[in-house]
């Protein structure tokens, strides 16, 4: 496992990206046609996020319309099977809508409001981040139009019909590989042709400065109350944090709290079929310099993880920082594995959980086996199961035995 952080690399973070950039990665790679719209947004931000009454609306409607804060739960059954380190769940899976993107939709939602947006366009993959989406901007008076690929769409047709519910526009992408990387690429073509009155509402730490940071923003709120529940309740903060990393989101809003807390180590769990941090190398991929999954030419390359949102050929751009600093460790984990980290949730804890989830509790298990039974590891549930409930009967079905 990596080392803790030296104080000298430390440091070297700032909460406020210079430039846009962390260390090296980051940054607007974009049209310069975009270059305006970027422009005006990092001022809008940042000086809307300092507004009391902004705050104040954000706090109030992720109390009574999300259900924060979530329960940080002891796992006690999956302690005893892991034999090691005590394991604690942040249950974000209990948040409206089943998931954490409620957290980063609902405040992003907010400031198109405040910037006078009366179209929110988006891209995803399982799911999750669209039918947060829609959520918000019903409360919010906003019109949803979510852009998803179409092989998504199939695996995920439940999802998609809540979405349609909840009033949204829903466009299939049938380019590419019909996923999230081609979704992404409509979402950012139509919002291009939009500026003037659509805000496009990206899903996680990714894109051109200033989205990664918006997002660590909205998303931070996970990391900031598992330290502060485990304080009250341990008096100490944890030996390990343990977040799945797809694009990245969930598991900056884990991580960023934790940063100069040098002692506490932290673990972002990759899909294997969808390793850019652990299998790629630096480039530039929607508008920021980071990991990526790519040819010798440049050429992005496929990605097939059984869970959707982990299925994108790059990483947020903080996450290429800690990577290069040492800050964190990223390592992944195979479909098998995460099926096999579902099951011991769903059977030991009565628990099921996301896909994407999933990576994140197989690799916090075996850490945990690791360590000592004074440890303490926090693995964020970021959402749970039911979008994903034929995925598992299917891969049961295929392999013919239990999963």
């Amino acid at each position: 496992m990596a080392s803790a952080t030296k104080p000298s690399s430390v440091a070297k973070f700032t909460e406020l990206p210079k430039e846009g950039k962390f260390g090296e990665f980051g940054g607007q790679f974009v049209p310069e046609i975009l270059m305006p719209a970027l422009r005006a947004l990092e001022n809008d931000y940042l000086s809307i996020r300092t507004q009391a009454r902004f705050q104040n609306e954000l706090k109030a409607l992720r109390t009574d319309y999300c259900g924060r804060p979530t329960p940080l739960y002891f796992a006690r059954r999956l302690t005893e099977y892991a034999g090691g380190a005590r394991i604690f769940l942040k249950r974000e899976d209990l948040l409206h809508g089943g998931s954490h993107s409620i957290n980063n939709a609902l405040g992003q939602a907010l400031l198109a409001r405040e910037l006078r947006r009366s179209r929110v366009l988006c891209a995803t993959g399982s799911g999750e981040h669209g039918l947060a989406t829609a959520m918000a901007c019903v409360l919010l008076e906003l019109q949803a139009e979510i852009y998803m690929g179409a092989a998504d769409i199939e695996r995920h047709a439940t999802t998609v019909e809540q979405m349609k519910l909840l009033g949204a526009r829903v466009h299939a992408v049938t380019r590419g590989s019909q996923r999230l990387k081609d979704a992404t690429h409509e979402a950012l073509r139509a919002w291009v042709t939009h500026l003037q009155d659509a805000y496009y509402l990206i899903g996680s730490s990714v894109g051109p400065h200033p989205y990664p940071l918006i997002v660590r923003d909205f998303q931070r709120v996970i990391g900031d109350e598992i330290k502060g529940q485990l304080l009250r309740r341990e008096q100490r903060l944890p030996d390990l944090v343990v977040a799945a990393v797809g694009q990245g989101g969930s598991a900056i809003g884990t991580f960023f709290p934790f940063v100069q807390d040098e002692k506490v180590r932290l673990l972002g769990v990759e899909a294997a079929e969808a390793a850019s941090l652990t299998q790629g190398t630096v480039g530039v991929f929607h508008g920021a310099k980071t990991y990526l999954l790519q040819d010798e030419h440049g050429q992005v390359q496929p990605t097939h993880s059984l869970a959707a949102e982990l299925d994108y050929a790059a990483v947020g751009p903080e996450h290429a920082f800690y990577k290069k600093l040492g800050r964190a460790e990223y390592i992944a984990v195979s479909g098998r594995e995460a099926l096999e980290g579902g099951r011991l949730l769903a059977e030991l804890e009565g628990i099921l959980p996301s896909l994407e989830a999933a990576h994140a509790i197989y690799a916090g298990v075996q850490r945990a086996k690791k360590l000592k039974r004074d440890q303490i590891v926090v693995i964020t549930l970021s959402g749970r199961g039911e979008k994903d409930l034929r995925l598992y009967y299917d891969r049961q079905q295929l392999s013919g035995q239990a999963v």
